[in-house]
């Protein structure tokens, strides 16, 4: 699977499972925070993944992508941090929905901006041997990801 290919697989995982956290009900609490961790895990491992490899390859292949690459590193703070805050935060805390759903507005625009506006330039940039290299090499680090701690990640 190529590069790019798997990073939109990805953002699919994490996008249902938002949807199922929206349709989850006001008395669903354990439903609640079994889709938290497992958004925290993907979301955690998935920038793992972007900032050790997919990020530097695409900057060396497409140049101009820097700002984009740069923006999306801060993105991931953000995101890594809310992710550790809702780690340690009780279902039963006031503030853990609308932490989630700010969470979600802020991946659901940084998908958006990745995969429209810069994912592109990346796929013209690098031929699809390199993607399908980098693709391979970028699913056999995410055994290495630090799945379940936000934090270690760079960025964070």
């Amino acid at each position: 699977m190529d590069a790019i290919v798997l990073l939109k697989e990805d953002h699919k995982t994490v996008e249902k499972l938002f949807k199922q956290f929206e349709k989850a009900g006001d008395d669903a609490a354990q439903e609640k925070r079994t889709i938290a961790d497992r958004v925290i895990e993907e979301l955690t491992v998935h920038a793992w993944i972007e900032e050790q490899l997919f990020y530097p390859a695409a900057r060396e292949a497409a140049p101009d992508t820097k700002d984009h690459v740069l923006e999306s590193i801060e993105e991931h703070h953000a995101v890594l941090w809310m992710l550790s805050e809702l780690k340690g935060m009780e279902v039963s805390d006031e503030r853990f929905d609308a932490k989630m759903s700010v969470l979600m507005e802020n991946v659901r625009h940084h998908v958006e901006e990745e995969e429209q506006e810069w994912f592109p330039e990346v796929r013209k940039a690098m031929g699809r041997n390199e993607l399908k290299d980098l693709g391979e090499r970028m699913e056999a680090a995410k055994a290495d990801a630090p799945k379940a701690d936000p934090l270690a990640v760079p960025s964070a």
